[in-house]
This record gives C-alpha cells, sequence and structure tokens, in this order.
C-alpha cells in the first residue's frame, strides 16, 4: 500500500498513465520539440488526472480539506520550472564547486519528492477502505486501467 502511495507521489512521470491517447513512458511526458519537458502541458495533464480521481474518489466534504493539500502539492514541481544550470557557467566552477552545485540541486529535487510522498500519505490516511483501493488502484495503474499496459502482451 505504501508503494501506491509514493508512486503516485512521484508526480507525472511516475507512472505509465497517460491521458492523451494511450502513450507512457517518456512519450507521456510531454516534451516540446526542443526535447525540453513543458511545465504547462504537465500541469494539465495533472490537473485533468486530479479531476478523475477526484471524482472516482467521490470525496466527502470533510474529505476536501485534505484533497486540497494533497492537490496542491502534487503542481508541476518547482525545479521543472527552473532553468537548467548553464554549462558555460558550469564549466567555469571547479570539480568540487560542480559537485557542491549539483548536490544542492538533488537536495532541492528530494525535499520536493519528500513534500509530495508526505501530502499522499496524509491524503491517503484520511480515506475510507473503498477509496484507498480507488486510489491504490489509480496509483498504480492510472484511471480505469488494471493490469500490464501493452507490455509484452501479443
Amino acid at each position: 500500500m505504501a508503494v501506491a502511495g509514493v508512486s503516485y507521489a512521484m508526480g507525472p512521470m511516475g507512472g505509465q498513465c497517460d491521458m492523451s491517447g494511450g502513450m507512457s513512458g517518456r512519450q507521456g511526458m510531454q516534451q516540446s520539440r526542443s526535447g525540453k519537458m513543458d511545465p504547462a502541458r504537465m500541469q494539465a495533464r495533472m490537473a485533468q488526472r486530479h479531476a478523475v480521481l477526484k471524482t472516482q474518489l467521490k470525496l466527502t466534504a470533510d474529505q476536501e480539506a485534505a484533497w486540497t493539500t494533497f492537490d496542491a502539492a502534487h503542481k508541476v514541481p518547482g525545479m521543472m520550472n527552473k532553468q537548467r544550470p548553464d554549462r558555460a557557467e558550469m564549466a567555469k566552477l571547479t570539480t568540487p564547486e560542480r559537485i557542491d552545485k549539483m548536490k544542492a540541486m538533488r537536495a532541492e529535487h528530494q525535499a520536493e519528492a519528500d513534500k509530495r510522498a508526505d501530502s499522499t500519505k496524509a491524503f491517503y490516511a484520511v480515506l475510507n477502505a473503498e477509496q484507498k483501493k480507488v486510489f491504490d488502484s489509480f496509483a498504480m495503474n492510472g484511471p480505469g486501467k488494471s493490469g500490464r499496459q501493452g507490455q509484452g502482451r501479443s
């Protein structure tokens, strides 16, 4: 069960669910022609995914506050909106300085992932048994899907 919450907490890239025509994996990550991730498209996809989940969960009024917190924590990660490190600037740094810069960036990424994981656990705790089943299924397989999604099937 904890794995389901964490897999959902990984955000829009964590699973193979794609509601834009059945693509999965890298194709479902909403890349632009330049190969860069498009935060606006990713956010729209996440909003659509959350709308489906919220409908399927049939939340009570008492659960709305927890949903709002969960939903807010799963907006496109702030790191997606930041520029990647400039290669020229990175080249000016010494190796230890580059290592420290990359370590700081990893720490930021981890803090954001921890925030999503914690919000998922808190939200999951307010769900009833039936809602937990829906959430677990949704987190592992995407909306309305079950099992493997065309992986090795003939």
